[in-house]
This record gives structure tokens, sequence and C-alpha cells, in this order.
């Protein structure tokens, strides 16, 4: 990896002050949200209408969440929501992404002090 080779020079202060300051970018946890937003044009079904002339409704707007293997969910996400939605989805992407970059800072720390505890018995 990368980042733990980068991270493997750093000091251990330094490492603690970049943790904190990811934990401190980290967004709202009430405004998260995991799940895809998926514009799509429709067709309504009524032979007189437009759409069966081939220009379609829309766009809408719709939230997909994957639930598992097969398993999907999701809702028509009004106009006036699109664009809080689209933040949440970003947010989600984001926490995501600096949770890991802190999980990858705190093995680094476990594998110092692991490291200290072994030279430690050596002495002894």
């Amino acid at each position: 990896m990368k980042a733990s080779s980068s991270l493997a020079r750093l000091s251990e202060p330094a490492l603690r002050q970049r943790r904190q300051g990811l934990a401190k970018l980290l967004p709202p946890s009430t405004e998260i949200l995991r799940g895809s937003l998926v514009e799509r044009y429709v067709t309504c079904g009524n032979p007189v209408c437009r759409c069966a002339k081939g220009e379609r409704h829309g766009p809408i707007w719709y939230l997909t969440v994957t639930l598992g293997p097969g398993r999907t969910t999701g809702g028509i996400v009004p106009d006036e929501n699109v664009a809080q939605v689209r933040n949440w989805i970003e947010n989600y992407h984001k926490l995501k992404d600096d949770l890991e970059k802190i999980s990858e800072i705190n093995r680094e720390l476990l594998r110092r002090e692991r490291a200290k505890q072994r030279k430690r018995k050596t002495k002894d």
C-alpha cells in the first residue's frame, strides 16, 4: 500500500495530528446517504401521449440502494430534493474514504506500539 509506506515515515505526533484533522473534516452524521441517484425518462403507456411517439417523460430521479445480493430498494426523489440527496451521497463516499484513512493511521500506530512492546521485552 502506498499510504502505509508514507505513514511509516511520519512521526507518531504527526500521525495523531493527521488523524484528528481527518476526524474534524468528517461530514455530519445526519447528512449521510448510501445509494445511487439515477436519472430516468419513462413512458406512461397512454397510446395518445407524446411519450408514445418517443418524447419520454422526465427526468425523473430515483434513489436506489442495494440491500444485499439481488435485493434493491429505492424511490422517486422530488426535483427539489435532488441537490440535497446528491450532497448526502457525496458525504457518504467522503465519510467512507476518510474512515479508511483513519483506520490506516490507527493500524500504523498499533504496529508501532507492538514494536515498542517487543523492544521492551528483549531488553528485560
